[in-house]
């Protein structure tokens, strides 16, 4: 009878696990996955904010770095992984 409820056990564990991954980690990674794709794919002159509020339109493109410039003749160098969103361009006009 133990031999029964170990085997039991066994499969309520494995079922669990398999809804924690669809429930959880699949789409956790699938967002990841997203997010490295637009921080890539940013190019000079693209509006971004960053994860700090802060807006600006990329003036280089380094490796792992952007240069913005987030008011005239004003530079911020920044990680490409701070970016949390790239926005339209024009948006920054539109809010001034």
């Amino acid at each position: 009878m133990a031999q029964g409820s170990d085997s039991s056990f066994l499969f309520v564990m494995i079922a669990m696990f398999v809804v924690m991954y669809f429930i959880m980690i699949r789409p956790q990674m699938k967002k990841q996955k997203e997010l490295k794709a637009m921080i890539d794919s940013v190019v000079k002159g693209a509006e971004v904010i960053t994860n700090g509020g802060i807006l600006g339109k990329v003036s280089k493109v380094k490796d792992d770095y952007l240069v913005l410039e987030i008011a005239p003749n004003v530079e911020v160098v920044i990680q490409r992984s701070a970016v949390a969103n790239v926005l339209q361009n024009g948006t920054i006009k539109s809010i001034n």
